[in-house]
Order: C-alpha cells, then sequence, then structure tokens
C-alpha cells in the first residue's frame, strides 16, 4: 500500500518525508550527496557558527560548501544574538546553495550551550522567538527550527517553545523526541511527539530512534508527523533512506551488493579527501599529511560502513589503521569481494611499502 505523502516547508516541496539529521563530524558533503542519490529528500549541513559566517572565517564557511546538485540542502546555523543570526541567514541566502535556514535550538553541547544558543534557546522562548522572526524577515527562504522535547525532566516546555517559533513565522519543526539530558540514549517519547503535532499548524518533522524503515513508519503511524530524520542510523548505511522509501511506496527494497558498498566508499572517501585538501590549502600555514587527516576523519564512517557491509571485526580493526586513501581502498576492495579469507588483510601492515608514515 502507498503512504507516500509529500513535505512541504513554506515553498518547497519534498516528495518524500524522509531527511537527513545534521551530525557534527558526519553529514559533510559527501556523505550529504550519497544519502540524497539513496532516497533521502532533504540534507543538512553541519552546525555553523552565525557568528563565523558574520565575521567571513574561512573555516566557518568551509562548513556551507556544497556538492554539484546537492540540494535540496537546509543551512543548519546557531547563534544567541537576533540581529546576527539574521545577518548570518541574509549571507547564507545570498550564496544561492541552500533551500531552507534551518536554526538550532536543540544541541546539548557546553560550549554551545554557555553561548545562550542551541538547547539553551529553550530555556528562553522569547529569545528564540525573536530570532525566528528577525531571520524570517531577512531572507525569502523558508525559516526552520531544530528542537528537543525539553532541556531536562523538570524543563520540558517543548509546547511553549513550538509556539514560540510558530508564532513568529517557523514553517516547520524538526523534534528531536528526547529531553536534551537524556542526549542520544533511552527510548524516544511518541506521545509527546504526536501532542506536539497536534498542538501546531506547522509541519512537525519527528527525529530520534529510526534505525530502520519499521521506526520510520512506526513513527509516522503513531504520531502523525509529517516526516522523520534519520540521524546516526544513516551512517555507514545510507541506503535506509532507499529502505524507507520503498516501505512507504510499498515497492521490494533492493539490499546493496559488495560492489554498492565499494562505489559508496571510494566516492566518499576520494571526495572528503580532496574537500580537505582544498580546506588545508587555504591554511596561512598547511598542515602536513593531510592524506592521514583524510583517512582519519573517515574512521567514523568506515568502521560502520565496513560493519553493515558484513566484513569480519578483525578486518575492521586493520582497515581503520590504514593512513593513504588509496592502499585502503584497495584493501577494502579486497575485503569486500573475500569476506571469508582476510588473511592478508588481517596481516597487512598499516602503511603499504611506497607510502609514507605520517607518524
Amino acid at each position: 500500500m502507498d503512504r507516500v505523502r509529500p513535505l512541504r516547508i513554506g515553498s518547497l516541496v519534498l516528495p518524500m518525508p524522509i531527511v537527513l539529521a545534521p551530525m557534527a563530524g558526519y553529514t559533510d558533503s559527501g556523505f550529504r550527496t550519497i544519502c540524497l542519490s539513496r532516497g533521502c529528500s532533504l540534507v543538512f549541513t553541519e552546525l555553523v557558527a552565525s557568528e563565523g559566517i558574520v565575521r567571513d572565517n574561512t573555516r566557518t564557511l568551509n562548513y556551507l560548501s556544497t556538492g554539484s546538485g546537492e540540494r535540496p540542502i537546509a543551512a543548519h546555523i546557531y547563534g544567541s544574538n537576533p540581529e546576527v543570526m539574521a545577518r548570518a541567514a541574509y549571507l547564507v541566502e545570498e550564496l544561492g546553495r541552500f533551500d531552507l535556514i534551518d536554526i538550532n535550538a536543540g544541541c546539548p553541547v557546553p560550549k554551545i550551550v554557555r553561548k545562550g544558543a542551541g538547547v539553551a534557546l529553550m530555556g528562553d522562548p522569547a529569545r528564540l522567538h525573536n530570532i525566528v522572526r528577525a531571520v524570517g524577515r531577512a531572507v525569502s527562504l523558508p525559516v526552520t527550527v531544530k528542537t528537543r522535547l525539553g532541556i531536562s525532566p523538570d524543563k520540558a516546555n517543548i509546547s511553549e517553545v513550538a509556539h514560540a517559533a510558530e508564532e513568529a513565522g517557523a514553517s516547520a519543526l524538526f523534534l528531536h523526541a528526547r529531553l536534551a539530558s537524556a542526549r542520544h540514549g533511552g527510548a524516544i517519547d511518541l506521545d509527546a511527539l504526536s501532542r506536539v503535532k497536534d498542538e501546531v499548524s506547522i509541519p512537525v518533522i519527528g527525529n530520534g530512534g529510526v534505525s530502520s524503515a519499521a521506526d520510520a513508519i512506526n513513527m509516522l503511524e503513531e504520531t502523525g508527523v509529517d516526516g522523520v530524520m534519520v540521524g546516526r542510523a544513516a551512517i555507514g548505511n545510507p541506503w535506509i533512506f532507499a529502505e524507507i522509501a520503498s516501505s512507504l511506496g510499498g515497492r521490494t527494497y533492493v539490499a546493496p551488493t559488495a560492489t554498492d558498498w565499494l562505489d559508496v566508499m571510494t566516492t566518499h572517501l576520494r571526495g572528503l579527501y580532496a574537500a580537505m585538501s582544498k580546506e588545508n590549502n587555504q591554511r596561512k600555514r598547511p598542515r602536513p599529511y593531510p592524506e592521514r587527516a583524510a583517512c582519519n576523519r573517515f574512521r567514523g564512517h568506515l568502521t560502520k560502513y565496513l560493519r553493515h557491509a558484513g566484513c569480519p571485526v578483525r578486518t575492521r580493526r586493520t582497515l581503520l589503521k590504514q593512513q593513504a586513501v588509496e592502499p585502503l581502498l584497495r584493501l577494502v576492495a579486497q575485503a569486500l569481494r573475500s569476506p571469508t579469507d582476510q588473511t592478508s588483510i588481517n596481516s597487512a601492515e598499516p602503511h603499504e611499502k611506497g607510502i609514507q608514515s605520517y607518524e
């Protein structure tokens, strides 16, 4: 049975109500593009500081870099000053790369909360209202808010926050159905998600605990939310979007082959290396060995890719030690071709002959 309902966020219409959550250190441009090509309807940048955008900080602006055809995409910005947030949003829109501006009001990381941003805005709904209103007046793009159920059990004020965002002109609410104090642990509160959906007229997209197509369908049916946002479950398994889309459309899901896994890892790592090399060349004092840095940053993705692809634990540990791009990809190809014969891989040196050691 076809259960597909397009997701409308202001002027933006998404054919599938499936979204990739912003995740620091993971949702780089390459990974976002991979997810979009496998059924995801909307992606987000990593968290970007409004102050850095306004100051034209090169490192900050790199978080706003996008690939060719990487659309639709939301610029995910944070801050506590309405005027600065509005100016930053205006500058983002001027880039011509983005389809909406998303305001973070849910990040629990202490260094962000100490600045009065992220989930700290839940403690000051009036300030959040002023930020949403200021940003909305500065741009023509839809403005949305990503938040949580509350800061802690005694500060679970999502109803007040949701109304503040809606009254200020927000076009949608991306709601992680946990408290900030729970981080990413524990059960999600579907009842709270359902209640918020009933209380506001703007679209509500549920986030948290979606690790399979069954979880996504259950969230949609149990709460009535307008869409689902997938986070950590997509790391190493971008095909989760195709799986969810197939379930929503009543189609049979076709699992990826070993070739599919290799193609994705190759595209991702080479793209990450190219992006990090470009960023390194922008530095006044370029750092040595960007290839090692790219392999190290890729580890979080690689371990999940390999686990989902069925590689044994011992093989995964060996591959994670590699610090050069092409030798790593050759070993990955070998592992995927011969998952039951890992002797040569498990005995491989961390750096193949001819590859410079970066220690």
